[in-house]
């Protein structure tokens, strides 16, 4: 009886130990699988990883673990923010400042500015060999007001350095509330000071077209198209520019693309679609080498119309995409100073529907072939440098405020 109960607990005991052992197995094979991926919250939704990619996973894990387990302020660590993080750190591995993801309200944030109305202080953003520079200021605005120029190097903001900080990061720290103020400390190219400027935060309200008139000295009416942006207002906006200058029968046009950072790839084409009857505006090559064209779209209304074309330093993207395409095409010529240089295409994806990536997927070329990062910017056909005394961008195109802009001012005498 003894050695039968024996035989019973050594059965107990090995059912337990194989329990315990195919448990174990199970659940080790199941955070191997959980590895694969991750959704912001203590549970966890697998998805498959790529066929392709074989990385073991238990590092991430064995850190994420290692944070929870021993970190001094873990009451404070929210599991959202390591998950964007890794994933912000991953993308940022690339190198690339533009190809950046970008957590809910940095999604938030790009998409309010695109559709032209946030709270900041009126500044576009982007690298130059690596460092945090202004674009552009936009017209009218706090940083404008306060002398911020394009090509400004932004090596502090509110006293911390910038180094590493990718775009979005940037924007996040100088937007903010209406009526708060945010300190930028910039060095100035050719200088060796840090200036530092405090702003006051305002509601930045994006008007990408605007549309005035001034009269040569020989009479010839010309219509002045200020074109700040390519924005989702931009097409619509655009061609209620076009029907009042047709409507006020101007003879000529002048496009004004100073200090335009850019916009949607798709913009780029349908305003340069209005100057041309037909051909390539833009080619597009991918990873492979591998080119695509764009071309004329549509039929434009000023594909008669005598054009010139404003440019500087804070001319980039897309509105060098324009100005790279009529300077190749002879439609016109362009005025002013050697534009910024960006040369590359980003896509934009929204993951899940509160946040984003964009991915540089190719860069862009004239129709000619010319890649503008080659030069680090094109450079006029007419070249103007503006003058220290020359009126802000918001009061170009005003009719006391012509007499200052050496650039416009070529640009009149040029069609005469």
């Amino acid at each position: 009886m003894k050695d039968f109960i024996k035989n019973i607990n050594a059965r107990v005991l090995l059912i337990i130990i194989l329990a315990f052992l195919l448990g174990w197995q199970m659940g080790h094979r199941d955070v191997a699988v959980k590895w694969a991926n991750f959704k912001p919250s203590i549970s966890i939704v697998n998805k498959q990883p790529p066929s392709n990619i074989n990385v073991d996973f238990r590092l991430f894990w064995d850190t994420w673990n290692l944070l929870y387990k021993s970190y001094l302020g873990k009451k404070d660590i929210d599991p959202n923010k390591l998950f964007y993080g890794a994933i912000s750190g991953m993308v940022a591995s690339l190198g690339d400042p533009y190809t950046v993801f970008l957590p809910p309200e940095q999604q938030k944030i790009t998409k309010q500015e695109l559709g032209g109305s946030f709270d900041g202080v009126g500044i576009e953003l982007g690298y130059n060999d690596k460092s945090l520079v202004v674009v552009a200021p936009l017209a009218g605005n706090p940083a404008e007001k306060a002398g911020i120029k394009a090509k400004d190097i932004i090596a502090k903001i509110d006293g911390k350095d910038t180094i590493g900080l990718n775009l979005p990061e940037a924007v996040q720290k100088i937007r903010g509330i209406k009526g708060t103020k945010v300190k930028l400390s910039i060095l100035r190219p050719g200088e060796q000071q840090i200036r530092d400027f405090e702003l006051v935060r305002d509601t930045i309200i994006v008007r990408s077209v605007e549309v005035n008139y001034q009269n040569t000295k020989s009479g010839k009416k010309v219509a002045i198209i200020k074109l700040s942006r390519f924005g989702e207002r931009t097409n619509d906006e655009w061609q209620q520019a076009v029907s009042d200058l047709i409507s006020k029968n101007a003879q000529k046009v002048i496009l004004d693309m100073r200090n335009n950072p850019g916009g949607f790839l798709e913009g780029a084409v349908y305003i340069g679609s209005e100057f041309l009857d037909e051909g390539d505006i833009v080619l597009q090559e991918n990873s492979e080498g591998v080119r695509s064209s764009y071309k004329v779209n549509r039929v434009g209304r000023l594909t008669n119309m005598p054009l010139e074309i404003l440019i500087n330093k804070g001319s980039a993207s897309a509105s060098e995409i324009v100005a790279g395409a009529m300077q190749d095409r002879k439609r016109a010529q362009l005025i002013g100073e050697k534009s910024f240089g960006k040369g590359t295409i980003q896509e934009v994806e929204e993951l899940d529907g509160v946040t984003g990536l964009h991915i540089t997927v190719a860069k862009w070329l004239t129709p000619n072939g010319r890649w503008v990062n080659d030069t680090q910017g094109f450079e006029p056909d007419v070249k103007i440098d503006a003058d220290s005394k020359d009126l802000p961008a918001s009061q170009r195109g005003e009719p006391d405020g012509q007499v200052n802009d050496k650039q416009l001012q070529k640009a009149l005498e040029l069609f005469e």
